[in-house]
């Protein structure tokens, strides 16, 4: 049980929260999910087997000339190359998604790429602040490495990063517009919620990383359960030429569908935002709810089948697979 004892303690307790600044667009700030049904899940669950997803060197071929790519570095961290500009999203590079170092959920392999081996950053995207997204400690490495890295955050998160000297911080509410570079950074809603201890439910806006540039669209999902929100990105913002897509946490589905999207829902929300090409994240890293390691790549493509269509629409990748951005190239 300890090993997630970081995920329920702040599913549970943070409802102590004194103040809900921040609501989603249903005007529900809280998984609505009550005390008992929390008990009912402890004593119904079966943990997944500890199972190590294939990783990949591939990254290893790139070099400072290297550019329009991309490289899923585990969970929902992913490195992002496109005309020289280089984004890192939600990065979690430590070995628990935890506020404590001795539990909470373990990563079941590292990171494909680590901190020092990353080439320089330029823009760190946060989509909320769940240790398994806005992880601190990675933060301040990235930091001192990358001294003049911009780091885009949501509206109520600043103070944990002043706290850790971290400069460069820009803190957004949905549909804030930043540009860097030519490429343009909005943030837009998504199904969430935000805590990381007893008394702060809410006070955080959740959201995704919707950037834009002359040349390409790129999406970035954060943690979501399934919405109308992702049709009112793409009649905002456009469709996204790539799109990465939360497909794991979502079981058992009667608990975790308030926060989790399941595969299906997934593939629902490429179409919604009519996105050209997606990839899966938020899967393999770390164990956070019932469903076996390998099930949601299965599911995916399985929904997929039923759609008819083809896994290049929507599929998983390696860690440290390196992806082009732009599919002619």
């Amino acid at each position: 049980m300890y090993k997630y004892f970081p995920f329920i303690f702040v599913l549970l307790l943070s409802n102590c929260a004194m103040t809900e600044p921040f609501k989603n667009t249903n005007g529900i700030s809280k998984t609505e999910r009550s005390f008992s049904e929390l008990l009912k899940w402890r004593r119904e669950r079966v943990s997944p087997d500890r199972v190590e997803i294939e990783i990949s060197d591939e990254w290893k071929n790139l070099n400072t000339n290297s550019n329009d790519y991309s490289v899923w570095i585990g969970h929902s961290t992913f490195l992002i190359k496109e005309n020289d500009l280089t984004i890192l999203t939600d990065p979690i590079f430590s070995q628990r998604a935890s506020p404590f170092s001795f539990i909470g959920p373990k990563r079941l392999i590292p990171p494909a790429i680590s901190i020092e081996d990353l080439p320089k950053i330029d823009v760190i995207t946060i989509s909320h602040n769940h240790y398994d997204h806005l992880d601190i400690k990675s933060l301040k490495k990235i930091s001192k490495l990358n001294p003049e890295a911009i780091f885009l955050i949501p509206k109520g998160d600043k103070h944990l990063l002043k706290k850790a000297n971290i400069k460069n911080v820009f803190d957004f509410i949905w549909w804030d517009t930043k540009k860097i570079k030519g490429m343009y950074f909005t943030y837009t809603p998504v199904q969430h919620w935000s805590a990381r201890g007893l008394f702060d439910r809410s006070e955080s806006l959740w959201g995704g990383w919707f950037m834009k540039n002359k040349r390409i669209s790129i999406f970035h999902a954060g943690d979501t359960g399934y919405t109308q929100d992702f049709k009112e990105t793409y009649t905002k913002l456009g469709s996204p030429d790539f799109a990465m897509i939360p497909i794991g946490a979502y079981s058992p589905q009667w608990f975790m569908s308030f926060s989790h999207v399941n595969p299906s829902e997934a593939v629902q929300i490429a179409l919604d935002l009519k996105a050209k090409r997606s990839i899966g994240m938020h899967w393999g890293t770390f164990i956070l709810t019932d469903e076996p390691v390998l099930e949601p790549p299965s599911l995916l493509n399985e929904s997929l089948r039923k759609l008819n269509l083809s896994k290049d629409f929507f599929q998983t990748v390696k860690p440290g697979e390196v992806l082009k951005l732009y599919k002619n190239e």
